[in-house]
Parts: structure tokens; C-alpha cells; sequence
């Protein structure tokens, strides 16, 4: 499809950037891990789960887009479900009541449900605006993949500042 192969360099580009940062995010937890106290696992995962979520999210999305033979159809489907995938898992964060003992405030439910909501949003739209206007509804879909890959360089960051703003094996 003529459209998606216009896309191809930046799902190539993003898809690298996305497979380059999840590695690095491993790296720094794995150095970090030993100055982290044993009963702080929980409250790790529950930050560092969607951060590696959204990288891969957008891993996948530029895997499935630059399959070959997709119809519009094929390709609208991958966005949807993708982004309907996204909404319910952000969607979780946003209104269970798991997490928000793990949350220090409003501002880590924004950036870890509500942003990410709206970018997975982005996708669902994005998937189906593609069968009208195919380039308007791949720029949504582009403008939700570097909305997740921001927030997961955020929390990243926030991540690695985190682990190494603490002694070794003081509780955070």
C-alpha cells in the first residue's frame, strides 16, 4: 500500500529508536538493582512495566505497519487493536485502585495513566480516520508513537534518577 510505504524510514527510524532505548532501560535497571532495597521490587515494577509498555507499543506498531500486503483494512485493524489494547491497560492505571497506593501524586498519574491514555487514543483514531484519509489518520498514529516514546524517556529518566539519588539499599 502506497501509503504506508511513505511511512516506512520513520516507523524504520522510530522502531530503532524504540529497540535502542528498551536496552538501555535494562542496562540501568540491572546497575541500579543492586543499590535498591529487596522490599522495593514492587514499586519498581509498578514504574518500570509501562515504561517498557511503551516502548514496545511502539515497537509493534512499526513492525505491524511495515508488514507486507497490508490492505487498509489490515492496517487499520493493527492500529485499533493496538491502541484498544493501550486504552485498557492505561485505562487500568487511571481507575484501579492497585496502583494508587504505589503513586506518589497527580503528577505520576498523568504521566503514567492519563498522557498515555490520550496517546493510545491517538492510534484508535488514527486507525480509523486511515480509511478516509490515510496519511491524516498515519500522523495521528505517528504523533501517538512519539507521545509514548517522550513519556517513556520521561519516566526513564525519572526511573534512573531515582535509583541513583538513594544511597545503596536505603528504602525509597
Amino acid at each position: 500500500m502506497n501509503e504506508l510505504q511513505r511511512w516506512a524510514n520513520f516507523y524504520l527510524l522510530i522502531s530503532a529508536a524504540a529497540a535502542a532505548l528498551i536496552g538501555l532501560l535494562f542496562v540501568v535497571i540491572t546497575l541500579g538493582a543492586e543499590r535498591s532495597a529487596q522490599d522495593d521490587t514492587a514499586k519498581i515494577r509498578v514504574y518500570l512495566t509501562p515504561t517498557v509498555l511503551y516502548f514496545s507499543t511502539v515497537l509493534l506498531l512499526a513492525a505491524l505497519l511495515t508488514l507486507p500486503n497490508h490492505t487498509r483494512f489490515t492496517a487499520s485493524l493493527c492500529l485499533c487493536l493496538v491502541g484498544v489494547a493501550g486504552l485498557v491497560y492505561s485505562g487500568s492505571f487511571l481507575l484501579g485502585q492497585q496502583h494508587k497506593k504505589d503513586y506518589y501524586g497527580l503528577q505520576d498519574r498523568i504521566v503514567y495513566a492519563m498522557l498515555p491514555w490520550a496517546a493510545y487514543g491517538l492510534h484508535v483514531f488514527g486507525g480509523l480516520l486511515f480509511f478516509r484519509a490515510p496519511q491524516r489518520g498515519l500522523t495521528l498514529v505517528a504523533a501517538g508513537m512519539l507521545s509514548l516514546i517522550a513519556l517513556a524517556i520521561r519516566n526513564s529518566w525519572a526511573i534512573a534518577v531515582d535509583l541513583v539519588s538513594h544511597p545503596r539499599g536505603q528504602k525509597y
